[in-house]
């Protein structure tokens, strides 16, 4: 992997924060980068067509499958998550509790605000 300088960055964020978002284009290191900053976490990728349905079909089911938070990757799939998610982490006040990954696009990024 090319040493990256945003992974101190990360490490940071995720001390205040508890939802952490890389964004960016196709091909551009985010999920190696969220993956190797949080080696620890549980990977989940929305790009897989199982665990889409599932996140879709039963958000809190899904959520409260990663006690831990995750590291959720081409969360754009699922929009729908983002209300669920807001609700969950605020509950749990945890920092650095979810790492989501997703390509750049407008509805990814007005979800997030």
């Amino acid at each position: 992997m090319i040493p990256r300088d945003a992974h101190a960055t990360l490490a940071r964020l995720a001390r205040g924060f508890p939802v952490l978002a890389l964004t960016g284009p196709r091909q551009s290191g985010k999920t190696t980068l969220a993956r190797a900053a949080f080696p620890d976490k549980p990977y989940v990728s929305l790009e897989n067509p199982e665990q889409r349905a599932f996140a879709l079909s039963d958000p809190r089911r899904f959520l409260a499958g990663l006690p831990d938070g995750a590291v959720i990757d081409e969360v754009q799939r699922c929009p729908e998550l983002f209300s669920w998610l807001q609700g969950w982490v605020d509950e749990r006040r945890c920092m650095g509790d979810f790492v989501l990954t997703g390509s750049r696009q407008f509805g990814l990024m007005s979800a997030m605000t």
